[in-house]
């Protein structure tokens, strides 16, 4: 049964890479319009897009009996809960080594902070895939589908988020931490209806047919 679950929901990764896309050009115009211009980045954005998307409804499908939408909506909620759930450990756990002036002042990602983050974001990652399948799963398979998702959503979207707590913020660059979260909320708000519009009919399906399989 697995085996035939793997080959049905290629057209959920499909769909998914395409409502993944779509949601990294909302993304990339919300980031011009209030932050910064990020165009020249949008090619490889659009592939980490794809990708997130794809492993996301790819793995619902796995673990979802009798895909809903409800179902799909209540399982994106659980990552962007655990997406903030990252952020406050890190604020917790981490003492300040820098400044977000210092932050700001980098002409790329912040790869020390990344680096020194890296055990508690690798753990971090493990126990999210964990909760995930307490909450949903239960074969071998359906763990290594959710551990892959996981991996790939925090190295593409979560590594900032877990150093956070390793910046002196002061309470005037708060919005600095707002606008990190709010960009990650609309990116899986737009994601989330646009896989539910391209999927709408199997989506539908578990409603029409509570019996379906």
């Amino acid at each position: 049964m697995e085996q035939v679950n793997f080959v049905a929901n290629g057209r959920f990764a499909i769909a998914g890479a395409i409502a993944g896309a779509i949601s990294t050009l909302v993304f990339t115009i919300i980031h011009d319009i209030f932050i910064s211009n990020i165009w020249f980045m949008l090619l490889p954005m659009l592939v980490a897009g794809a990708l997130c998307g794809a492993l996301l409804s790819w793995s619902y499908g796995l673990l979802a009996p009798a895909p809903s939408l409800r179902g799909w909506l209540g399982y994106n909620l659980v990552y962007v809960l655990l997406f903030g759930l990252l952020g406050a450990l890190s604020v917790l756990l981490f003492e300040p080594v820098t400044t977000m002036a210092a932050v700001v002042t980098l002409n790329g990602p912040p790869t020390a902070l990344i680096e020194q983050a890296m055990p508690m974001t690798v753990l971090f990652t493990v126990g999210m895939a964990v909760l995930i399948m307490l909450l949903y799963g239960r074969t071998l398979t359906q763990f290594a589908a959710v551990l892959l998702t996981c991996v790939v959503l925090v190295a593409l979207l979560g590594l900032n988020v877990s150093a956070i707590g390793l910046v002196e913020i002061p309470s005037g660059s708060l919005f600095v931490v707002a606008e990190l979260f709010g960009l990650i909320v609309a990116l899986n708000v737009v994601y989330a209806a646009a896989f539910a519009l391209l999927a709408r009919r199997r989506l539908l399906a578990a409603a029409l047919s509570p019996h379906m399989g």
